[in-house]
């Protein structure tokens, strides 16, 4: 086989793998909750202000694991490994052990574990991907969310016919199946190729001394990628409670988050074809504006076509706005844009922090989520606003 034929099959493999990872990770350890907390709740198991804490706990973990990755020194790979076995773990233990305080401490350490492997998964199969001149295939890889929610979606619904214990354990068990798939991937991929060793450092070198005219730019970008954190989480983590309150006795709230979750790879995929040239800032503006528009969508509109196209719109942008982000993240800082993308990644953590604080205790006093995915919107919206206006004040000042 040519180099160029090795080359590509090491960027599908590459790309597929972290796709699964990332599916694993984020689709089933992080957002697997979304559609077994209806079921908790029917069983008695939770009130909503519970689940709402427990969410947050969950977030709380990856922001405590998003902040911490700029201090681990252990291989990508390594990391990605074992961050994928203890989330099949800890989506067992969910259905294993029976009281809040240990689902509290699943929960945070589920979103320390998807922390981690997004960000080393990531980070690994970037590098892949520009090693093997396929940087295209980004898009791939963040359709692995995506994938993973649908999973949740259908099959949670169908394993908790059994009982939230059944679905919980059965998750984790699918879990394990994909990690088997894609274990033996990771075995390489640590070191660089020829002819590319030397080439890392001058470019890191260069994006660290121009770091100082980026410095603001570097400030919002964490500051509003906070905003897509929390105008987004209300919806996906009570997406399923707000169906059923709004459309009791129908079947249509059990698809509205696999519908999401299905939404989210076209969008990853195209995300990833958007030319280079194109001002990250001015695209993440118009996707924080379309997720604005699905949330609103929900409360305007709160019928099957409503909660669909509300679906459809908060989830194609939803891994574009994080890779859009992080090509963000990389323009201002090059090959040393971990650290900023660690920020960035914990102020989003933040935004998912709050709004489940926020939005469970409210919607179980009024009895309605409106206001709580009013202000998500206007969250967004704000967030649309800020970007283009630091864009065009970029545009501006290069005119001048």
């Amino acid at each position: 086989m040519s180099e160029i034929g090795r080359d590509r099959r090491g960027a599908w493999r590459a790309a597929l793998a972290c796709m699964v990872t990332l599916s694993v990770a984020m689709g089933l350890g992080r957002f697997a909750f979304t559609p077994m907390l209806p079921i908790m709740l029917h069983e008695g198991k939770l009130e909503l202000a519970a689940g709402g804490l427990l969410a947050s706990l969950n977030y709380l973990g990856y922001f405590l694991g998003a902040v911490s990755c700029a201090a681990i020194s252990v291989k990508a790979s390594s990391m990605v490994r074992g961050g994928l076995l203890a989330t099949a773990a800890l989506l067992v233990g969910m259905g294993l052990l029976h009281s809040f305080t240990s689902w509290g401490v699943l929960r945070t350490a589920a979103g320390v574990m998807s922390a981690w492997v997004f960000v080393f998964a990531s980070g690994w199969g970037l590098r892949r991907l520009a090693e093997t001149n396929a940087p295209a295939l980004a898009g791939v890889i963040y359709t692995g969310p995506g994938i993973g929610i649908a999973m949740t979606g259908l099959l949670g619904g169908a394993l908790g016919r059994w009982g939230s214990e059944a679905g919980w354990i059965g998750l984790g068990i699918l879990g394990l199946v994909l990690i088997a798939v894609i274990w033996r991937v990771f075995d390489d991929g640590e070191r660089a190729p020829a002819g590319t060793a030397g080439t890392a450092a001058p470019a890191a070198a260069a994006r660290t001394a121009a770091s100082a005219a980026d410095r603001s730019d570097a400030l919002w970008l964490v500051a509003l990628y906070g905003l897509a954190g929390f105008g987004y989480i209300i919806t996906a983590t009570f997406l399923p409670v707000i169906a059923r309150q709004a459309l009791p006795g129908s079947s249509w709230p059990d698809f509205f988050w696999p519908l999401f979750g299905l939404a989210i790879i076209p969008g990853a995929l195209i995300g990833a074809r958007a030319p280079t040239h194109w001002d990250n800032r001015l695209l993440l503006a118009v996707a924080y504006a379309l997720q604005a528009l699905g949330v609103v969508f929900s409360v305007a509109w709160p019928t099957i076509g409503g909660f669909a196209l509300g679906s459809l719109l908060l989830g194609m942008p939803f891994t574009a706005i994080t890779l859009f982000a992080m090509r963000d993240a990389r323009r201002l800082r090059g090959n040393a844009a971990a650290g900023l993308i660690g920020y960035a990644t914990a102020s989003y953590g933040v935004g998912q922090i709050i709004g489940p604080l926020f939005a469970a205790p409210l919607a179980q006093r009024t009895g309605s989520f409106q206001v709580p995915l009013l202000v998500a919107a206007a969250a967004l919206a704000l967030g649309a606003v800020l970007f283009a206006w630091v864009w065009f004040k970029s545009r501006r000042s290069i005119t001048i």
